[in-house]
Protein backbone atom coordinates (compact mmCIF):
# COMPACT_ATOMS: atom_id res chain seq x y z
CA UNK A 1 0.00 0.00 0.00
CA UNK A 2 1.34 3.45 -1.19
CA UNK A 3 1.50 6.09 2.01
CA UNK A 4 0.87 9.68 1.53
CA UNK A 5 4.07 10.55 3.16
CA UNK A 6 6.24 9.45 0.53
CA UNK A 7 5.25 11.89 -2.17
CA UNK A 8 6.58 15.39 -2.30
CA UNK A 9 6.49 18.41 -4.37
CA UNK A 10 9.75 19.57 -6.05
CA UNK A 11 9.20 23.14 -7.57
CA UNK A 12 11.54 25.67 -9.88
CA UNK A 13 10.75 28.68 -11.88
CA UNK A 14 10.73 28.36 -15.67
CA UNK A 15 13.97 30.85 -16.06
CA UNK A 16 15.90 29.14 -12.37
CA UNK A 17 19.24 27.38 -13.39
CA UNK A 18 20.20 26.84 -9.95
CA UNK A 19 18.15 23.40 -9.30
CA UNK A 20 14.59 22.70 -7.74
CA UNK A 21 13.34 23.01 -4.64
CA UNK A 22 11.43 20.89 -2.06
CA UNK A 23 8.41 22.35 -0.71
CA UNK A 24 9.25 22.40 3.03
CA UNK A 25 6.67 21.03 5.52
CA UNK A 26 4.37 19.60 3.38
CA UNK A 27 0.91 18.40 5.07
CA UNK A 28 -1.05 17.40 1.94
CA UNK A 29 -1.14 17.20 -2.11
CA UNK A 30 -2.92 15.94 -4.93
CA UNK A 31 -2.98 16.09 -8.27
CA UNK A 32 -6.04 15.55 -10.59
CA UNK A 33 -7.15 15.28 -13.99
CA UNK A 34 -10.38 15.97 -15.31
CA UNK A 35 -11.80 16.26 -19.26
CA UNK A 36 -14.54 18.04 -20.42
CA UNK A 37 -16.94 15.79 -22.11
CA UNK A 38 -18.34 16.93 -25.58
CA UNK A 39 -21.82 15.53 -25.38
CA UNK A 40 -24.39 16.83 -28.22
CA UNK A 41 -28.07 15.86 -29.30
CA UNK A 42 -28.75 14.23 -32.51
CA UNK A 43 -31.74 12.89 -34.45
CA UNK A 44 -30.09 10.12 -34.15
CA UNK A 45 -29.63 9.95 -30.80
CA UNK A 46 -26.64 11.16 -28.50
CA UNK A 47 -23.04 11.65 -29.17
CA UNK A 48 -20.43 11.30 -26.16
CA UNK A 49 -16.81 12.26 -27.11
CA UNK A 50 -13.74 13.41 -24.98
CA UNK A 51 -13.09 16.84 -25.02
CA UNK A 52 -10.30 18.90 -23.33
CA UNK A 53 -8.31 18.05 -20.20
CA UNK A 54 -7.77 19.78 -17.35
CA UNK A 55 -4.93 18.64 -14.74
CA UNK A 56 -4.21 20.59 -11.44
CA UNK A 57 -1.40 20.35 -8.44
CA UNK A 58 -2.84 21.22 -5.05
CA UNK A 59 -0.37 21.73 -2.31
CA UNK A 60 -0.96 22.44 1.74
CA UNK A 61 2.49 23.49 3.90
CA UNK A 62 3.07 24.94 7.17
CA UNK A 63 4.65 28.46 6.89
CA UNK A 64 8.59 28.10 7.34
CA UNK A 65 10.26 31.21 6.71
CA UNK A 66 12.50 32.12 3.98
CA UNK A 67 11.55 28.46 2.54
CA UNK A 68 12.72 28.77 -1.35
CA UNK A 69 9.83 26.11 -2.77
CA UNK A 70 7.20 28.26 -0.63
CA UNK A 71 8.57 31.59 -1.95
CA UNK A 72 8.81 29.85 -5.76
CA UNK A 73 5.14 29.18 -5.56
CA UNK A 74 4.12 32.42 -4.16
CA UNK A 75 6.23 34.48 -6.59
CA UNK A 76 4.95 32.80 -9.65
CA UNK A 77 1.47 33.97 -8.98
CA UNK A 78 3.10 37.85 -8.09
CA UNK A 79 4.98 37.79 -11.21
CA UNK A 80 2.42 35.74 -13.14
CA UNK A 81 5.14 33.44 -14.06
CA UNK A 82 5.41 29.41 -15.27
CA UNK A 83 6.85 27.35 -12.30
CA UNK A 84 8.04 23.86 -13.11
CA UNK A 85 6.71 20.86 -10.40
CA UNK A 86 7.70 17.39 -10.06
CA UNK A 87 5.55 14.82 -7.75
CA UNK A 88 8.10 11.97 -6.62
CA UNK A 89 7.43 9.34 -4.68
CA UNK A 90 10.55 9.15 -1.84
CA UNK A 91 10.12 5.54 -2.49
CA UNK A 92 12.56 4.20 -5.22
CA UNK A 93 11.07 1.68 -7.22
CA UNK A 94 12.37 -1.88 -8.44
CA UNK A 95 15.20 -0.26 -10.80
CA UNK A 96 16.21 1.80 -8.17
CA UNK A 97 14.57 5.23 -9.43
CA UNK A 98 12.05 7.17 -8.15
CA UNK A 99 8.62 7.75 -10.27
CA UNK A 100 7.69 11.26 -10.84
CA UNK A 101 5.05 13.06 -12.91
CA UNK A 102 6.46 16.49 -14.48
CA UNK A 103 4.35 19.37 -15.23
CA UNK A 104 4.84 23.53 -16.26
CA UNK A 105 1.81 24.84 -14.33
CA UNK A 106 0.70 28.22 -13.76
CA UNK A 107 -0.70 29.14 -10.19
CA UNK A 108 -4.63 29.65 -10.02
CA UNK A 109 -4.44 30.70 -6.31
CA UNK A 110 -2.16 30.63 -3.13
CA UNK A 111 -3.68 31.40 0.08
CA UNK A 112 -1.78 32.43 3.48
CA UNK A 113 -3.68 31.08 6.36
CA UNK A 114 -2.64 32.53 10.12
CA UNK A 115 -5.35 30.95 12.63
CA UNK A 116 -4.88 31.83 16.56
CA UNK A 117 -4.18 28.24 17.62
CA UNK A 118 -2.08 26.47 15.22
CA UNK A 119 0.79 27.23 12.66
CA UNK A 120 0.37 29.23 9.61
CA UNK A 121 -0.48 27.49 6.08
CA UNK A 122 0.29 28.09 2.37
CA UNK A 123 -2.02 26.32 0.44
CA UNK A 124 -1.82 26.87 -3.64
CA UNK A 125 -3.60 25.31 -6.73
CA UNK A 126 -1.44 24.80 -10.14
CA UNK A 127 -3.47 24.45 -13.37
CA UNK A 128 -1.09 22.38 -15.27
CA UNK A 129 0.02 24.05 -18.88
CA UNK A 130 -0.35 21.72 -21.83
CA UNK A 131 -0.22 18.27 -19.96
CA UNK A 132 2.01 16.51 -17.32
CA UNK A 133 4.63 14.08 -18.03
CA UNK A 134 5.49 10.37 -16.30
CA UNK A 135 8.96 9.43 -16.27
CA UNK A 136 12.03 8.72 -13.14
CA UNK A 137 14.43 10.44 -11.55
CA UNK A 138 17.41 8.69 -11.15
CA UNK A 139 18.20 10.04 -8.02
CA UNK A 140 17.29 12.50 -5.22
CA UNK A 141 19.66 14.26 -3.16
CA UNK A 142 20.40 13.84 0.48
CA UNK A 143 17.09 14.56 2.82
CA UNK A 144 14.82 14.15 0.30
CA UNK A 145 13.86 10.47 1.17
CA UNK A 146 13.89 11.10 5.21
CA UNK A 147 11.01 12.00 6.78
CA UNK A 148 13.23 15.14 8.72
CA UNK A 149 11.18 17.75 6.41
CA UNK A 150 12.38 19.84 3.43
CA UNK A 151 14.81 22.46 2.07
CA UNK A 152 17.13 23.19 -0.75
CA UNK A 153 19.06 21.08 -3.27
CA UNK A 154 19.69 20.33 -6.66
CA UNK A 155 17.87 20.06 -9.32
CA UNK A 156 17.09 16.41 -10.60
CA UNK A 157 18.03 14.96 -13.41
CA UNK A 158 14.72 14.43 -15.56
CA UNK A 159 13.30 14.38 -19.03
CA UNK A 160 10.95 16.93 -19.87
Amino acid sequence: MKEGKNTILLVQPVDATDGSMVVANLTENSYAIENEIIDEQTKMGRIVAYGQNSESFEMTAYGEKGDPGQKAVLDAIKNKAKIKVWEVDRVANSTDAYDATFATCIVESAEKTNPTDSFQEVTATLQVDGQSHEGELTSLPSGATDDSGGGSFEEPTTSA
